[in-house]
């Protein structure tokens, strides 16, 4: 558990006897009461709840989007206020282009259609002659009865090959027609293409400016590839959360507890929370979901975590997302224990001791300890209430003074 000392905590008082005045050995008395096992861990202030502004989604054609304005950080922003432009000049080029390739299209277009219209017009004439021409050699073919038999013979092959000629003319017509209107459709679905083109320029360049959806104060997101908020100049994905406008009605914190501390944090657990920006406050909360995966402690290390969060009772003109703060989290309360400040035990090997101060010395006390925090420890044996225990080692300060003392 990470350990802080809170020197304020503590109850400070100075040896009586007076030589033992004069070294001023800081000391604690042994505390009975209520313990409470607790963990702290640093978080963010977040919004329980936040509208997100989202990158547009553009197609690959108009390039990358690229951040040409944006509101600072924290800004105050009004419902249909700017808050982003990505840069235009692709989406522009985009739409010159497809607007010239549709003038040159429908320029096309209208050549193809009067080169279609002449074409009908050669074919029909032809038509109509060989429909003359047969007409011309039926009307021969009945004025021959008394003919020969060969000059009969031969105007009914010229018969035959006129009703050949108008048949080729009639399907040269609808084989022309058939062509023609397929030219025209492959030529249509070009135009309505690069009018589709031209439309979803023109959309993607209203995309470009995103306004605040309500009132609000626009929260940057950090860029995942630089772990920097987002800023001018910077590039972004389509979709990816570019700012969110919180609802600071209701706030919470996120904070990370190791694989080891993981099994004591459960719901509904009572949290302390302190701002690292003005400490003298404290705000309470509780626990509200314990993740059930670890995640990476960050991109760059193989540390796993396990994400907690914090829904605080209440809210604060200073707490706005962002602010970094300092929670602690209240495990478990013992009632009815002796414990002192961490400083005042030391260690030798398995042996655990104070020093005790009697009349105007300090003797080493042996002692049992039980659980600690990041500030006590409970004494379980070797210790009395009301017991004055020195926060340093009295030995090495007496070593120190004779030292110095020696110097002079």
């Amino acid at each position: 558990m990470k350990k802080s000392v809170i020197l304020s905590a503590i109850l400070l008082t100075l040896a009586c006897s007076g030589e033992k005045e004069e070294s001023k050995i800081p000391e604690a008395q042994v505390q009975e009461g209520t313990f409470q096992v607790d963990l702290y861990e640093e978080g963010q202030i977040e919004a329980f709840s936040s509208i997100n502004i989202n990158a547009p989604n553009i197609s690959w054609r108009f390039g990358n989007l690229k951040i040409a304005e944006l509101v600072e950080d924290g800004t105050q922003v009004k419902a249909g206020d700017t808050v982003c432009v990505f840069d235009p000049s692709e989406v522009n080029k985009a739409i010159l282009e497809s607007e010239d390739r549709l003038i040159v299209s429908h320029a096309e277009m209208e050549k193809m259609m009067a080169q279609h219209q002449l074409d009908m017009e050669n074919l029909q004439a032809e038509h109509r002659t060989s429909e003359i021409t047969y007409e011309i050699t039926r009307m021969q073919l009945e004025s021959a009865a008394h003919e020969s038999d060969i000059k009969r013979r031969e105007i009914e092959l010229n018969l035959e090959k006129a009703g050949i000629a108008l048949e080729r003319a009639k399907e040269q017509i609808e084989n022309r027609r058939r062509i023609q209107l397929e030219e025209q459709k492959q030529m249509q679905l070009s135009i309505d293409e690069d009018e589709a083109r031209l439309k979803e320029a023109h959309e993607t360049l209203g995309k470009l400016t995103l306004v605040s959806p309500s009132d609000g104060i626009a929260i940057i997101s950090r860029n995942w590839s630089t772990q920097s908020k987002y800023q001018i100049g910077d590039q972004m994905w389509p979709n990816n959360t570019l700012m969110q406008l919180p609802n600071l009605s209701k706030l919470k914190t996120e904070i990370n507890i190791n694989e080891v501390d993981i099994s004591y944090i459960t719901r509904d657990l009572r949290v302390e929370v302190k701002p690292d920006a003005f400490s003298d406050s404290t705000f309470t909360g509780r626990v509200i979901h314990v993740a059930n995966l670890a995640v990476n402690k960050d991109q760059n290390s193989n540390i796993k975590v396990f994400p907690v969060e914090i829904l605080l009772d209440q809210t604060h003109k200073d707490l706005l997302p962002g602010l970094t703060v300092s929670c602690r989290i209240v495990i478990d309360e013992i009632e009815d224990v002796q414990y002192i400040p961490l400083e005042a035990l030391h260690t030798e090997g398995n042996i655990k001791y104070v020093y005790r101060r009697k009349g105007g010395e300090y003797e080493r006390v042996e002692v049992q300890t039980g659980l600690t925090n990041s500030d006590y420890v409970i004494i379980t044996e070797g210790l009395k209430r009301d017991d004055h225990v020195a926060l340093i080692d009295p030995t090495k300060l007496e070593e120190q003074q004779k030292q110095t003392s020696e110097g002079k």
